[in-house]
């Protein structure tokens, strides 16, 4: 079968494709570790979408989560067979269903974030790029392929799971902790949720990520008389850029296959309960996110941290109303040790190399990044995956939008990778 007439057909669904983004950006599914419902409602939407669709199998998966909806965490997996079914290789293209909150709602001068707006060949509103975009692209390259009657060399597992945006603890970390049977060694795996304009960047190794928040306890005051006190918001500055200083310092190794190079150390959140000038409070908080290379130990940074609380703590150190202030605590927010790379010279990548050199003319780049994402639960499985899609990285702001065009384009890549 010659690739172009599945093109085309994937052409003549542009209009569907878009009509289904924008059903399902109407439908918000945020988390509820970020105050929403979570997934549900979107799941079932998207159920409805391929209920008659030709899909060999479609399975349902539900996390339980009390805070959700109806109590669950939806993760559904829909089978299209290759041409020897079951015993054909198989391809997991793997998109997630929820989204990040919509922020400051004053800075959405396009549109609304749940009310989507078609204009000047984009899609705007939130979740539209992250993962909305991917989503229906991975959808509409099987539907033509149905279409036409044809099946791949490949079957195609299309994953559309929960929790991607919080930790996938109800996501895939569920699915393979719950329902390992459904993963295989030699499997392939794309991961469309990171890439770049061109659609040239092949993802193949990604940095750990630790966030942790460091909480200081000390004992508010008015701020004319701070000796009857302690000021956390003082031993918390102190206390944050030692670390900064210091993390940078001692993991300072590039590597040249990131974008950054070097490990990140980024304080990003912070603040305390004082509300007024003339009050020294008794809490303060910092958060840092760290992206860092995966030749460092994580629990090697955790160690200096709680190493510089008890130094800083002790240069503090002082007795209020017989306790003992400061207090550092150190908190693991969230923690992804990265597993090895996928090879260079794994099949996945070789696949994608050559459909986009095929059927793009551009010339791949292959690299790391500093985010995570659902490949390195499979790498830790000894699975190789990659990330990849054609993205103008709008994710999580404001006015975020889907280029039609590279939802189209993309899908035909998706295709593509079935058939080679």
């Amino acid at each position: 079968m010659d690739v172009e007439v599945i093109f085309k057909e994937i052409e003549s669904l542009r209009e569907n494709m878009v009509d289904t983004l924008v059903g399902l950006i109407r439908i918000p599914a945020v988390s509820p570790d970020s105050g929403g419902e979570g997934e549900y409602d979107k799941a079932q939407k998207l159920l409805e979408i391929i209920k008659d669709w030709p899909f060999d199998k479609i399975e349902r998966y539900d996390a339980p989560d009390p805070r959700a909806k109806n109590g669950v965490r939806p993760n559904i997996l829909a089978y299209y067979y290759g041409e020897q079914r079951e015993k054909s290789p198989r391809l997991w293209i793997l998109t997630h269903l929820d989204v990040v909150p919509p922020g400051d709602l004053s800075k959405w001068t396009v549109t609304k974030p749940f009310e989507p707006v078609v204009k000047d060949g984009k899609v705007y509103g939130r979740g539209s790029e992250d993962n909305g975009q991917s989503l229906v692209a991975s959808l509409y390259a099987v539907r033509a392929l149905m279409n036409l009657g044809i099946r791949p060399k490949r079957t195609i597992i299309l994953a559309f799971v929960s929790d991607e945006e919080t930790g996938s603890k109800y996501g895939l970390e569920w699915l393979m902790k719950e329902h390992p049977e459904l993963f295989r060694k030699d499997d392939l795996v794309l991961v469309p949720d990171g890439g770049n304009e061109e659609g040239t960047f092949i993802e193949i190794a990604e940095k750990s990520i630790l966030w942790m928040k460091i909480k200081v306890k000390g004992k508010q005051v008015h701020a004319s008389m701070p000796g009857l006190g302690l000021n956390a918001h003082r031993v918390a500055l102190e206390y944050a850029k030692t670390l900064d200083d210091l993390l940078h310092e001692k993991y300072s190794a590039r590597d040249e296959l990131f974008d950054p190079p070097e490990s990140t150390f980024e304080p990003t959140m912070g603040g305390n309960p004082s509300d007024a000038p003339n009050i020294a409070p008794g809490e303060h908080e910092v958060v840092f996110d760290c992206r860092v290379l995966p030749q460092y130990n994580l629990d090697d940074i955790l160690n200096d941290a709680q190493e510089l609380a008890g130094k800083i703590g002790e240069k503090y150190k002082k007795e209020v109303n017989g306790e003992v202030l400061p207090k550092i605590e150190i908190e693991v927010m969230q923690r992804l040790d990265a597993p090895a790379p996928t090879p260079r010279d794994s099949e996945i990548v070789k696949l994608l190399q050559k459909a986009i050199k095929e059927f793009r003319g551009k010339e791949p780049k292959i690299g790391g990044i500093g985010g995570g994402t659902f490949a390195a639960y499979f790498r830790k499985l000894g699975i190789p995956a990659v990330v990849w899609a054609t993205l103008d990285e709008t994710a999580h702001q404001p006015n975020e939008y889907a280029k039609i065009d590279n939802m189209v384009e993309d899908a035909k890549i998706m295709a593509a990778l079935a058939l080679l």
